[in-house]
């Protein structure tokens, strides 16, 4: 069978475009390569990127002359020119990993729906990007043969919200990279001293937007702070991510709880450096509203650091009883939570084995074999 792949939004850039979606993009990709290479399946798999990519042995790379890094060129190149490219290519199936499919495709398609932000929590985009992800995902799914939910939560939103039928869904949880694992602590104390960090901060990393609920966690770790013992005085709070939308109001309260001394802002943070900073901190603190699947969780317990996250569904089923978990409008809990971790060594501890077992569960190969039995059961509905 030869699948073809529409990989146009996995991005080589070192800012917020080379984190999430793209990260999916490129570590199934890679799984789906090694796959190739051991044999282990007979399909011809054709990725479509708009920069040619390291490190996808095994995957044949169709690199675009257009400037599709750009929403507007990459949306038309996607309507119009890719069915062409698969009708000569004699695809049998294509796969949009982001949402969206070629609507006008010449074979079945199968698209990954990461999450429903945009029609659970409209006001939080802008009015244009929220327009466009539900125009678009919304035929995208109504078109495909068979679609894939990155977590339970979202496959329960496709069918609340869109009426998609159970089983044209199916659930593949997103992989861990070999690479997030416990850092030496020559490592940590390097990492330190270049980002002149102080000996203890707990970190929160992701895209600085109202969606991650940092306003909520700022409170929360005000209000820790202001109780807080002479020994946790140099505790920093490390918000690591690029500038998403709607992020004034974020350093406006920092302001105004009269946190400048105390708040860090590292700005977006390379890929080679993600397990340092995670495995350097306290605690790694996520407290978004809601996620497709939280993919920064998994990560920071498999680098061994405990985990304080909301208790919404998606991040339950990454987490389960692995973390401490708290209601994403409890502020107190949120502080309670600090001060559990922060004050009590055997907890922080216990949560880091807890951690490192959960973690386990996840891996990027089971992921690309679970996608490549959809690609299977699709083709031979179609068939």
């Amino acid at each position: 069978m030869k699948i073809a792949i529409d990989a146009q939004l996995l991005s080589n850039a070192e800012s917020y475009r080379g984190a999430g979606v793209s990260n999916y993009s490129r570590e199934l990709l890679r799984a789906l390569g090694e796959l190739v290479r051991a044999g282990a399946t007979p399909h011809d798999i054709t990725a479509y990127v708009h920069a040619r990519q390291p490190g996808l042995d095994g995957i044949e790379q169709a690199v675009t002359a257009l400037p599709l890094e750009r929403p507007a060129a990459r949306i038309a190149w996607e309507q119009s020119a890719l069915p062409v490219h698969l009708r000569q290519r004699g695809a049998d199936l294509v796969h949009g990993l982001v949402n969206v499919l070629p609507l006008a495709a010449p074979c079945p398609g199968v698209v990954t729906v990461h999450d429903l932000s945009f029609v659970r929590t409209p006001e939080k985009l802008p009015p244009l990007k929220r327009a466009y992800h539900t125009a678009l995902c919304r035929a995208s799914v109504a078109r495909a043969a068979h679609v894939i939910s990155v977590s339970r939560q979202t496959a329960s939103d496709l069918q609340q919200y869109w009426a998609t039928p159970a089983g044209r869904i199916t659930v593949v949880h997103n992989g861990v990279s070999p690479r997030f694992t416990p850092q030496p602590p020559e490592r940590i104390a390097a990492l330190r001293r270049q980002n002149d960090l102080p000996e203890r901060y707990l970190l929160y990393l992701g895209t600085l937007e109202p969606r991650k609920n940092l306003d909520l966690l700022l409170r929360a770790y005000a209000r820790w702070a202001q109780a807080d013992s002479a020994a946790d005085s140099d505790v920093a709070l490390v918000l690591a991510g690029a500038k998403g939308w709607y992020y004034d109001e974020i350093f406006r309260t920092v302001t105004a709880l009269g946190l400048a001394g105390r708040v860090i802002f590292p700005g977006f943070v390379p890929a080679a450096d993600l397990p340092a900073w995670y495995a350097g901190a306290e605690a790694f603190v996520y407290p978004s509203l809601f996620e497709g699947f939280g993919l920064p969780v998994l990560e920071a317990m498999a680098c061994g650091v405990p985990v304080i996250c909301s208790r919404v569904p998606s991040l339950l089923e990454v987490a389960s009883d692995a973390a401490i978990t708290v209601a994403p409008d409890d502020e107190a809990g949120f502080a309670h939570a600090l001060r559990l971790v922060l004050e009590q060594p055997r907890l922080r501890s216990a949560l880091r084995k807890r951690g490192l077992v959960q973690a386990a569960r996840f891996s990027w190969r089971r992921s690309a074999e679970q996608t490549l039995a959809v690609y299977e059961a699709a083709a031979a509905r179609r068939r």
